[in-house]
């Protein structure tokens, strides 16, 4: 299982964070969109690395037309020398076409379309295959050579990974994609009962030997001290009350039997009740979704939780600042504790 790290504030320290991450031993950086383009960071960080993975975690797809984003990923993989992965995500009706003045769909027909027509384009560029994608909503079929990147070194293509919460996009990862990002929303039991059945249906549908990998985000309730653990229980007790609010979630909620929470949270949220939506949050509920301890204490609790259920994992908050060497230790015991829950395999 590989561990991740995020980028974080944009451009400008970019190459820096993602030197440090490659230096500390990390498998891969990823950056969101949030309040900063997802993708320029990376070009960044391309350029002042060698070794590390890179990719979006992930890039609101529908507020893009598939060509421009193909162009963006080729890019990517080649200055990276095929290190990029394109994360792609639909994001809610109202951030598309109020935010981005985009339009809307039915989501997971038009994520199916938008990653057919990404291979599409990919296999024109690599294969010199005609273009020729006609769906309902998207539509590509002119490639002159002047505007034909080439083909990239084997290997080097880019990855297309899918978030996804529900059954049907999950099988819609497993069919077209390689890779899935699960909602930081979730725990052992759903990805135990939903999120693996719809990858495994989707691959066999299409007749793939094994389905895609999984990225998983990690809250952990880290540090040195009960101080420490109290203010980061505290800030993760408020994230999860937030998540727990929305509709879309409450199949993860009865998943462990709260699916009661959420009309309860939903009305607070409303009126902006953060602290009291926080309190709901019980213990129990609490460790369906967290791991806790000292730094040097979490490696094999990761490894137990998410071996078969994660082939990669990234802590959902910044891990504090420790020195690197403390770091770059951690690193090195999740891959211990996971290779030897794996065989060796990572």
């Amino acid at each position: 299982m590989k561990i991740d790290t995020f980028l974080a504030d944009g451009l400008a320290v970019a190459p820096a964070q993602a030197r440090r991450a490659e230096e500390i031993g990390f498998d891969a950086v990823w950056t969101g969109e949030v309040a900063h383009d997802p993708l320029l960071p990376l070009a960044a960080a391309a350029a002042a690395t060698s070794q590390i993975q890179l990719g979006t975690a992930i890039t609101l797809a529908f507020a893009r037309n598939p060509m421009s984003v193909a162009y963006q990923a080729w890019d990517l993989a080649q200055a990276s020398q095929g290190r990029f992965i394109l994360g792609l995500g639909t994001q809610v009706k109202a951030h598309i076409t109020r935010r981005f003045s985009m339009p809307w769909g039915k989501p997971v027909a038009q994520m199916r379309e938008y990653v057919e027509a990404l291979h599409a384009i990919f296999a024109a560029w690599q294969n010199g295959n005609e273009l020729a994608y006609e769906g309902e909503y998207y539509r590509h079929s002119l490639m002159t050579p002047v505007f034909d990147p080439g083909p990239l070194p084997e290997g080097q293509r880019p990855g297309v990974a899918l978030a996804a919460v529900g059954r049907a996009m999950t099988r819609l990862a497993g069919e077209l994609c390689d890779g899935v990002f699960l909602h930081p929303f979730t725990h052992a039991r759903y990805v135990d009962e939903t999120t693996l059945p719809a990858l495994e249906e989707g691959a066999a549908s299409r007749g793939r030997p094994q389905r895609p990998w999984i990225f998983s985000y990690m809250f952990l309730v880290v540090g040195d001290d009960d101080r420490q653990q109290a203010v980061s229980e505290a800030q993760i007790r408020k994230q999860l009350a937030f998540y727990a609010s929305t509709p879309a979630y409450t199949e993860v909620l009865r998943g462990i039997g709260r699916d009661d929470l959420q009309p309860k949270l939903l009305p607070l949220s409303k009126e902006g009740r953060w602290d009291e939506m926080a309190d709901l949050i019980d213990a129990e509920t609490l460790d369906h979704f967290v791991l806790r301890g000292r730094l040097e204490e979490l490696p094999g609790k990761i490894a137990r939780r998410y071996h078969g259920r994660a082939d990669r994992v990234a802590s959902y908050y910044a891990l504090p600042e420790y020195e690197p060497e403390r770091l770059s230790e951690f690193v090195k015991s999740v891959h211990t504790a996971t290779d030897a829950l794996s065989g060796g395999q990572r």
